[in-house]
């Protein structure tokens, strides 16, 4: 994707592409994709005569047969929290620049602009075998450049070979979002066979704290799910485990596929039961138009 050298110099690169995408997804929408909490209840107050009926707690009327109207906190602003896997597995391929990493930290960086467009709150998180780093949301002038300068270094960050703990993670954060909030996930949510549980019931626990969460699957699918490699002998290195092992991709493509297949499945089962939205996000399709995609029938679900 070009970029216009004569436009802002002030901005970096990631920022001055997420702006010229940002314009993009927002031509042509009527609604606003991402949108706030706009009101909490808070109490009930007793009716006064000849104020207006719509607030009138009906149910509470025919259960008391008083008139309480009901009262509410007013949320103006969408707190959005973007959380990254930053696990050795993101940085697949290694061989080349549009890794899971990088995919997931241009699709936050057009996020933030987006939320930035819509006056909203974003933060970001960054996880790997534990959480890594935690900048609450906020909506002041100075967060999108904070936020914007963690991405940048994020650009050239190298994982340790060490074992995702994606469940942990997530775990933490459910603990310290104390306001309510939108959980935009970028995550490629390999864990070992034995932590699928757990996973699921991390993801479980964001939405019992009443968190909105998007999961954004990020996945080199003809590598990494349909293990498309060419049947000739190949040397594969875990990333995360550091385990090597030389075999031709035929004599294990049925078992692999089967099982990738299987957790697949569960996890989009799981997302679906606890009213999580599940996107593919298929690396070689780009940030922009798995975004785009999301974001055009989102906008008209609001």
């Amino acid at each position: 994707m070009l970029i216009n050298p004569s436009r802002q110099n002030s901005l970096s690169h990631l920022e001055l592409l997420a702006k010229q995408v940002v314009e993009g997804f927002i031509t042509g929408l009527h609604k606003s994709p991402l949108h706030g909490f706009s009101v909490e209840f808070a109490e009930h107050r007793l009716y006064n005569s000849g104020e207006s009926t719509r607030h009138i707690d009906w149910k509470l009327y025919a259960r008391s047969e008083k008139l309480f109207v009901k009262r509410y906190e007013e949320e103006t602003n969408l707190r959005c929290q973007l959380v990254l896997d930053c696990s050795a597995s993101m940085q697949f391929p290694k061989d080349q620049t549009n890794n899971k990493l990088r995919f997931s930290i241009e699709a936050a960086a057009a996020l933030i602009e987006l939320l930035k467009h819509q006056r909203d709150a974003p933060g970001l998180s960054t996880f790997a075998d534990d959480l890594l780093k935690h900048i609450p949301a906020k909506g002041s002038p100075v967060q999108k450049k904070i936020l914007m300068n963690e991405l940048e270094s994020l650009l050239n960050y190298e994982s340790p070979a060490k074992q995702t703990s994606a469940a942990l993670a997530l775990n933490q954060l459910a603990e310290i979002l104390h306001q309510r909030s939108m959980v935009i996930i970028f995550s490629d949510m390999f864990e070992s066979a034995e932590n699928s549980e757990e996973l699921f019931s991390a993801l479980q626990h964001l939405r019992y704290r009443k968190h909105e969460v998007v999961l954004f699957h990020v996945t080199d699918k003809a590598k990494e799910l349909d293990f498309e490699f060419e049947n000739k002998p190949h040397h594969f290195i875990d990333l995360e485990s550091g385990l090597e092992v030389k075999l031709n991709p035929s004599q294990v493509r049925e078992a692999y596929t089967k099982s990738l297949h299987q957790f697949n499945e569960a996890l989009k089962l799981k997302c679906s039961q606890f009213k999580i939205d599940f996107i593919e996000a298929d690396i070689s399709k780009g940030f922009d138009l798995v975004l785009h995609t999301y974001l055009v029938k989102r906008s008209k679900m609001v």
